[in-house]
């Protein structure tokens, strides 16, 4: 062994795949080495594993060979005694170098990590040989299902065993795994969608759809998984998922002012993405979460993702909490958005029923009042699902996000005579009105809105994500999602 090295990285060549060369303390008495040090390891570009095994294969003989396998799980993998031959196969769904084997030998001085998908096999090059791995999943039945294997002497990978493998002893089970042609590569872990049937929620949806992957993403509403009891978490297999996107959510902001609005709200919006950052966190998924621009009191005209949260309402400070909670969660994105308008009740789809009102002229109906002293952006949900995909395909820096569609700051008024125009040329019936005056006459509590609700977009932009503004949107939406 190569003794006092420093720890370093060697890439093979394979996505995810790393050797690494451990830094290994030597003397008359034997030697000792740091076989895994997370802080270290996660700096040389290793992912935080989340350890939940450590396994050991201890093997008698030289020439015991075991593989191949590809796991639904990464591995750490080190010796202990002795030295291996290691081969590795690219097994994954959709890879560009699928098909591709990597082989090195592996003494106690070097170790490598093997990702989800990637086969893993091994020759002991001496007896006595123990090789060790970590894991970060449990077997489970239903994990069971998704392992892929390879033959160890299919001729398309042509690995060169250093002891011949009728020479060798190997299982039958290995002796029977299919050839690299007939193999079923590993698909991607799936994607959990809470709140599938929200505005938000079936913008993901369709964009799943349309980008063809939609197979690999689940989805639940209230109805099927209420995130914030924690007996319902049980039935699912989180070791399943890499992903949840927690579209679900309390938005009736009046309603929570009410004392059972509160404790719904509550529930909802902080109590439940409590838990599911905890989950996600047990099981190294990544969190994606959708926070609102109630979070702040609306006293800066631009808010970033750095302001400190100030709520004014019930359900600003339920999400506030949320938000709290959710960025424990080691993997996760906070998705800040404001004034959201999708496949559902909204307020473009109001304005416009409104103006066919003031047009038909059958009820009296001659102008409609709206506040004119909240200003903010819109925030389509296509916008807001592409956003989200942006993040997890490029795999930006966790934290949270500004995201609303981009454009000129407006106000309520101003938005609700662009729909009133757009839909019937009666922009004029649109009365601009202080927030103070439209809720004078409300029956019931009122929660209070924040004054100034724009986002500051210039985060999101440098992972080079462009959003589209919120007129365009807007014009696209009134002629294809408004009968």
């Amino acid at each position: 062994m190569d003794f006092e090295k420093e720890l370093s990285v060697v890439e093979t060549g394979i996505e995810g795949l790393k050797v690494l060369d451990l830094s290994v303390h030597g003397d008359s008495r034997g030697w000792f080495k740091e076989n895994y040090q997370r802080a270290k390891m996660v700096a040389l570009g290793i992912p935080d594993l989340h350890v939940v095994q450590n396994n050991v294969s201890f093997n008698a003989n030289k020439g015991v060979t075991r593989g191949i396998h590809a796991e639904p799980w990464d591995k750490f993998i080190s010796i202990a005694a002795g030295s291996v031959f290691g081969a590795w196969v690219d097994l994954r769904e959709g890879s560009e170098t699928f098909g591709k084997v990597f082989t090195c030998t592996l003494d106690p001085s070097k170790a490598i990590f093997v990702p989800r998908g990637v086969g893993n096999s091994f020759q002991a090059l001496e007896d006595g040989t123990a090789y060790t791995y970590l894991v970060n999943a449990h077997w489970s039945a239903e994990l069971k299902k998704t392992y892929t294997f390879v033959n160890l002497a299919d001729p398309q990978l042509a690995i060169e065993w250093p002891i011949p493998l009728d020479q060798a002893t190997l299982s039958e089970a290995d002796l029977g795994h299919p050839m690299l042609s007939d193999v079923v590569p590993m698909r991607p872990k799936r994607t959990l969608v809470t709140g599938c049937n929200g505005q938000l929620g079936r913008a993901v949806r369709a964009l799943a759809e349309k980008r063809g992957v939609v197979s690999y993403f689940d989805f639940c509403d209230i109805d099927t998984f209420d995130m914030s009891r924690s007996e319902q978490y049980c039935q699912y297999d989180w070791d399943l998922y890499g992903t949840v996107i927690n579209c679900g959510g309390y938005t009736a902001v009046d309603r929570a002012e009410t004392p059972e609005g509160r404790s719904i709200c509550w529930a909802a919006n902080a109590t439940g993405p409590a838990l599911l950052a905890r989950t996600c966190a047990e099981h190294g998924i990544t969190l994606v979460h959708i926070s609102s621009d109630y979070v702040f009191d609306g006293t800066r005209e631009l808010h970033d993702e750095s302001e400190p949260l100030a709520p004014l309402s019930v359900y600003g400070a339920a999400k506030a909490a949320g938000d709290v909670a959710v960025a424990g969660c080691p993997a996760h994105y906070i998705c800040r958005t404001s004034w959201v308008v999708g496949d559902g009740h909204n307020f473009a789809r109001t304005m416009a029923g409104l103006s066919d009102r003031v047009a038909d002229e059958g009820d009296g109906l001659s102008q409609v009042t709206v506040v004119d002293d909240q200003l903010g952006r819109l925030t389509f949900t296509s916008e807001l699902a592409r956003g989200i995909f942006h993040l997890l395909d490029s795999r930006a820096a966790f934290g949270t996000y500004d995201m609303t569609c981009s454009g000129e700051t407006v106000s309520w008024a101003q938005i609700a005579r662009e729909v009133f125009e757009a839909r019937n040329g009666n922009g004029d019936a649109v009365k601009p009105v202080s927030t103070e005056d439209y809720f004078a006459s409300a029956e019931g509590p009122i929660a209070p809105r924040p004054h100034f609700s724009t986002l500051d977009l210039a985060k999101i932009e440098t992972t080079g994500f462009e959003p589209r503004d919120w007129r365009d949107c807007l014009s696209e939406y009134m002629s294809t999602k408004i009968d």
